[in-house]
């Protein structure tokens, strides 16, 4: 019962890091159109679309592992 108490919070606490995101990198996409991002904006928006990426890929890696 502990296990998938802690599974459902790991899993809650990773959409809302894709929310935010999510939200993060259309709100630099937007910045990026009405002026040139400072390197912290850069690496940050570079970094947001890396972390969603990887998060995908390992929830799928983590679905197909479970059902063989």
């Amino acid at each position: 019962m502990l296990v998938n108490l802690l599974e459902n919070i790991y899993q809650l606490s990773g959409a809302a890091l894709l929310i935010c995101a999510i939200y993060y990198y259309f709100h630099f996409k937007k910045i990026k159109k009405e002026r040139k991002l400072t390197p912290a904006e850069l690496t940050f928006y570079i970094i947001t679309q890396i972390a969603g990426i990887l998060w995908a890929i390992s929830n799928l890696l983590l679905i197909l592992d479970k059902n063989y």
